[in-house]
C-alpha cells in the first residue's frame, strides 16, 4: 500500500495534514520527528515535515537530517519543516518583527508544477514567529506574500536525488483556500502517488490482515452502540464470523430505550452478541457521587468487573478487540505540543491485562470520518453510521451533581424529545453532536394556576470536525421553541429550558 509519512514536530495542525492526504485518497501515517523510518520501502512515496510551536533557533530545537531523507524520497516542509530545511542547507531563518498569524494573499513568482491550478493570488493561512530571510544556494522562490518575501520555495531541479519543496504557509488548514490543490500537486506530480486509498481497499486489506492475524482463535469485543465499536464488529464478523463474540453492556446511562433497540439491531445484523443489563449495578455504584472525574472512575471500574465476569463465561478466548481509531494512536505517541495530549478515556485501561488477552484494533488506521465511510461501504444502517458521538459515561456526566433514578428519568425523557425533534426536522444530520444536560438548579414556574418549583434542562448542539474545537449550532428559533414547549409540557419535573451558545474553547462540549 502506497503511503506518505508525516514527521510530527508538535504542530496543532499535524493531524490535519494527514486528513487532507486521506481526502486525496493517499494513505498517510504520522510519526514523531525522531522516528526511524525505512527509506528503502518502495511503498513509501514521500516524507512531509510538519509545523511546530518551537523555533529552529532554539537551543533545544527539534532537528533531523533532511539530506538523508532526500537521498531516497521527495520532501515537503511545512512552516517549521520549511524553516528547518532552509536552515539546514545554509539559509537564514530569524525571528520575525511580529508574529504572522492569520490570512494572507500568496503571489506566485514563477510557474511550477506544485502551483498547477493555483490562481496568481491565493488566500493562505500563516502561523509562524520565525521568517526565512535568505534561501540556501541553489534554491528558488516560488511565491511570496505582502509580509514575507519567501512563502514557498524549492531546490533547483537536479540539485538533489529527489525534489524538495517548502511552504511557509499551512496548506492543510481550510483557510488556505487552494491548500488542497497544493497538496494534490505534491502527492501526484512530485511524489507520484496513484491515490488508491478508498473504503473498499481498506475493507479488503483489513479483512485479509484480520484472518491472517487471528486464524481460528476466538475474539471478544465490547460493543457500545457507537459507530467505532459497531464498524469494528462488522469488520471482525466479516473476517472470522462466529469466532467473534460481542458483549453489549447496559450501564443504565444510555438514551431512552437505546439498549433494547441497539441490541435488536445488532442481532439483526448477524452479530453473535450477548446483552447484559447491569444498570442497577452502575446506578448503585454512582449513588451520592457528584464529582465528574470520580463518576468516570466508578463507571470504568464497574464496567471492567461486569465485562470480566461475562468474558470468563466464554471458553478459549485469546483476543480482546477494541474500537481504537487513529487519533487515539497519534495522541499516545506524538511529541511535544497539542498533538501529544493523551486521551485515556477512549478505551477501558487495564482490561486486557485483567483478562490476559492479546489486543486487536481493526480501526487504528482510520480517522472518525473514515470510520463512517467504511461503515457505509459495509452496508451499516445510517442510524449507526450517522450517530452522534455519545460520551462513554453517558447520562452520568449529563446530569450535573449526584445522580438519582428520578434525575436520570427526567434527562432521558427530555433528551428523547430533543433528539426526535432534530431527526424529524432534518437537523440531526446537520449537527455534529447534541444532547440535554440536567442542571442542579430549580426555579419557580407557573403552569395553569399552579406554582411549580422544578429543574432546568440545557440543550447543547455543536458543529465540529473532530471534537477538538466546536461552534454552537444555530438551530432555528421555531425549532427551539417547539422542543422547549414539548419538554416542559411532557416531562413533569422540568419547567425551564435554556440553550447553550458556548464555543469550545473556552467551554467544552460536555458540561462535565
Amino acid at each position: 500500500m502506497e503511503k506518505i509519512i508525516i514527521l510530527d514536530f508538535g504542530s496543532q495542525y499535524t493531524q490535519l495534514i494527514a486528513r487532507r492526504l486521506r481526502e486525496l485518497k493517499v494513505y498517510s501515517e504520522i510519526l514523531p520527528y525522531n522516528s526511524e523510518i525505512n527509506l528503502l520501502d518502495p511503498n513509501l512515496k514521500s516524507v512531509i515535515l510538519s509545523g511546530s510551536p518551537f523555533s529552529v533557533n532554539d537551543e533545544n530545537a527539534l532537528k533531523l537530517d533532511v539530506n538523508t531523507i532526500l537521498q531516497h524520497k521527495p520532501v515537503l516542509g511545512i512552516c517549521y519543516g520549511a524553516q528547518l530545511t532552509a536552515q539546514q542547507f545554509g539559509g537564514d531563518v530569524q525571528k520575525s518583527n511580529k508574529r504572522e498569524y492569520g490570512k494572507a494573499i500568496l503571489h506566485q513568482n514563477t510557474q511550477d508544477l506544485i502551483c498547477n491550478g493555483i490562481g496568481e493570488a491565493s488566500q493562505v493561512w500563516m502561523s509562524h514567529a520565525d521568517t526565512i530571510l535568505e534561501l540556501p544556494q541553489g534554491f528558488e522562490i516560488l511565491a511570496q506574500t505582502d509580509s514575507i518575501p519567501i512563502a514557498a520555495f524549492k531546490a533547483e531541479d537536479g540539485m538533489f536525488s529527489n525534489p524538495i519543496y517548502g511552504f511557509q504557509f499551512h496548506p492543510e488548514v481550510t483557510h488556505s483556500e487552494q491548500g488542497l490543490t497544493f497538496l494534490d500537486n505534491f502527492v501526484t506530480k512530485v511524489a507520484g502517488c496513484s491515490k488508491d486509498w478508498t473504503p473498499d481497499s481498506f475493507i479488503e486489506s483489513t479483512v485479509e490482515e484480520l484472518r491472517s492475524q487471528l486464524g481460528d482463535e476466538k475474539v471478544i469485543l465490547g460493543l457500545s452502540g457507537g459507530v467505532d465499536s459497531t464498524v469494528a464488529g462488522m469488520l471482525l464478523h466479516k473476517a472470522i464470523g462466529s469466532n467473534l463474540t460481542s458483549i453489549f453492556v447496559n450501564n443504565g446511562l444510555l438514551r431512552k430505550n437505546e439498549f433494547d433497540e441497539v441490541l435488536s439491531s445488532y442481532k439483526g445484523m448477524g452479530l453473535n452478541v450477548i446483552g447484559v443489563d447491569a444498570s442497577e449495578e452502575f446506578l448503585n455504584g454512582l449513588e451520592d457521587v457528584s464529582d465528574p472525574e470520580k463518576k468516570r472512575k466508578v463507571i470504568g471500574k464497574i464496567f471492567i468487573d461486569v465485562f470480566q465476569r461475562e468474558a470468563k463465561k466464554l471458553d478459549d478466548t485469546k483476543w480482546l478487540a477494541q474500537g481504537t481509531i487513529y487519533p487515539d494512536v497519534i495522541e499516545s505517541v506524538s511529541v511535544k505540543g497539542p498533538s501529544a495530549t493523551i486521551k485515556s478515556h477512549h478505551n477501558v485501561g487495564g482490561l486486557p491485562e485483567k483478562l490476559d488477552l492479546k489486543i486487536v484494533e481493526p480501526l487504528n488506521k482510520l480517522f472518525k470520518d473514515e470510520v463512517r465511510k467504511v461503515g457505509a461501504t459495509l452496508g451499516l444502517d445510517h442510524k449507526f453510521v450517522g450517530r452522534h458521538p455519545f460520551p462513554g459515561p453517558g447520562m452520568a456526566i449529563r446530569i450535573l451533581g449526584a445522580l438519582t433514578h428520578e434525575k436520570l428519568r427526567l434527562n432521558q425523557e427530555a433528551d428523547h424529545i430533543y433528539i426526535n425533534n432534530l431527526k424529524e426536522s432534518g437537523w440531526y444530520d446537520k449537527v455534529w453532536q447534541a444532547g440535554t444536560i440536567l442542571l442542579p438548579v430549580k426555579s419557580v414556574g407557573v403552569m395553569g394556576d399552579e406554582r411549580t418549583y422544578e429543574y432546568t434542562v440545557a440543550l447543547r448542539a455543536v458543529n465540529s470536525l473532530d471534537g477538538m474545537t466546536a461552534e454552537w449550532s444555530p438551530l432555528p428559533y421555531e425549532l427551539l421553541a417547539k422542543i422547549s414547549n414539548e419538554i416542559i409540557n411532557q416531562v413533569r419535573g422540568i419547567n425551564r429550558v435554556v440553550y447553550d451558545i458556548s464555543t469550545k474553547p473556552p467551554a467544552t462540549i460536555e458540561w462535565e
